[in-house]
């Protein structure tokens, strides 16, 4: 595993991911997936770019992930983002298989993960991922809120 393969390493790498789609006009949120300290998938909010509405950082990053390694299944990855997934990214972590997710901000009003449901760890379903909450959170938490002090 590379040196620089640590936890706080790759939620920089999502925070800069955030900030290229903050300067796109988009939410600032940022994803990364790695697999063995090696990242293989990237993505950033770009919804208002692509108008898309799927066009969510962890989405895309998934299909980065996917289309890197060439399976959709994305075994013994973790993925690191800047915002709670929604349930919308939460049902797609649970069946791109992740295992580890850790996130920066949670989201009160639309967290698919422990403010609102917890998907990723609901039984009923055929896979769970371990989540660890609130890594740069201060940081993720004021670059959101500076965005959308803007936009006021």
């Amino acid at each position: 595993m590379p040196p620089e393969a640590t936890h706080d390493y790759f939620m920089r790498l999502a925070l800069n991911q955030a900030k290229i789609a903050k300067a796109h006009g988009d939410v600032p949120i940022g994803a990364i997936i790695v697999r063995n300290g090696v990242v293989i998938g990237r993505g950033r909010n770009q919804r208002e770019e692509k108008n898309d509405p799927t066009a969510h950082a962890e989405i895309l990053a998934l299909r980065d992930a996917a289309e890197q390694i060439g399976d959709r299944r994305l075994i013994h990855c973790s993925l690191y983002c800047t915002l709670e997934p929604c349930i919308m990214c939460a049902g797609a972590i649970v069946h791109a298989r992740i295992e580890h997710l850790y996130y920066g901000a949670s989201d009160p009003k639309a967290g698919g993960v422990e403010s609102l449901y917890q998907i990723l760890e609901d039984s009923r379903l055929n896979h769970q991922v371990l989540v660890h909450a609130g890594f740069f959170r201060e940081e993720c938490e004021r670059l959101l809120k500076e965005f959308f002090d803007r936009l006021r």
